[in-house]
């Protein structure tokens, strides 16, 4: 099973000719409410691919919170463990896109600041649970629930995004570390180690999994080394790339898959995820990775 712990927004995204200078109003022709947040994309991306999924997070008890919700219930992520804050609002993302496709984003943490560790039950935390982690709720709850989850046995997942601290026990205490280039650098300075993806993995004793855009995803844990090429497309909006990616591995782990055919899987997962505008309409069935996976061929 997937447990992910972590952030629900709705997303209000505005279209602008130019994006508006401090002080400044300029009017649109309209905007669009999308849910997201990601917490909420990663255990939806995980579902699509073929998992169990189990979302905990936290939202208001608002007009926002139903639409945040909808396309995890539609698609069968167990919601039973969503709070409902009483006076929190649902967290929304306050997006500006220009014509250029240039944005400014302002987001409103509001109930997910109010998630806590004790939220999740131990009866969640078993050796078959996978627990997915991202930057994006209270991270010193994130790390609580981390340690106590590898504490019982299950399988930890961590995310570092948005970048991040992240204390040396915790980092130890992962079955997998992913993270982009840009992310693997500011960690690497935070602890002074390289910012590949083996030299951390020497470093911490973990797997860890770095995306590369367009080139991949290359990936280590011990002595092994994986590189994954990108599947060949012409993208279209790659915004729920990263957390399809995340999903779909977590989603090959559980079923049992070894490290290199999860990574196959993230790869072709998250560049689906770029054929499709927005974040969670953009995440791929498990159907639809399946048949793109003979088109993954080493470079």
């Amino acid at each position: 099973m997937i447990l992910s712990f972590g952030s629900v927004n709705l997303d209000l995204i505005a279209t602008v000719e130019r994006l508006p200078r401090a002080g400044e109003t300029v009017l649109g022709p309209g905007y669009r409410a999308l849910p997201g947040g990601k917490g909420a994309n990663q255990a939806l991306a995980a579902r699509r691919a073929g998992a169990v999924a189990q979302l905990v997070g936290s939202v208001g008890r608002d007009a926002f919170a139903a639409p945040a919700l909808a396309e995890l219930a539609a698609a069968g992520v167990g919601l039973e463990h969503v709070v409902r804050h009483q006076t929190a609002p649902t967290g929304c993302a306050l997006i500006c896109v220009d014509s250029k496709g240039e944005n400014q984003i302002a987001v409103a943490l509001g109930a997910n600041a109010e998630l806590k560790a004790k939220h999740v039950p131990d009866a969640l935390l078993t050796g078959e649970t996978i627990l997915l982690l991202q930057r994006e709720v209270t991270p010193e709850e994130s790390w609580s629930l981390a340690r106590r989850a590898a504490a019982r046995g299950a399988r930890v997942l961590l995310n570092l995004a948005p970048c991040g601290e992240v204390p040396a026990d915790v980092l130890r205490a992962l079955d997998w570390l992913i993270l982009n280039e840009g992310e693997a650098a500011e960690l690497a300075r935070a602890h002074g180690i390289g910012s590949d993806a083996s030299e951390f993995a020497k470093a911490l004793g973990i797997g860890v999994v770095a995306t590369l855009g367009a080139e991949g995803i290359a990936a280590c844990r011990g002595h092994e080394r994986w590189r994954v090429p990108a599947l060949a497309i012409s993208p279209v909006d790659t915004t729920g790339a990263g957390d399809a990616a995340v999903g779909g591995f977590a989603a090959a782990l559980d079923r049992g898959a070894p490290p290199e055919e999860a990574l196959r899987w993230a790869s072709v997962a998250g560049a689906l995820a770029c054929l499709t505008p927005g974040a969670q309409s953009s995440l791929p069935s498990e159907r639809e990775i399946r048949d793109a996976l003979p088109r993954l061929t080493p470079k």
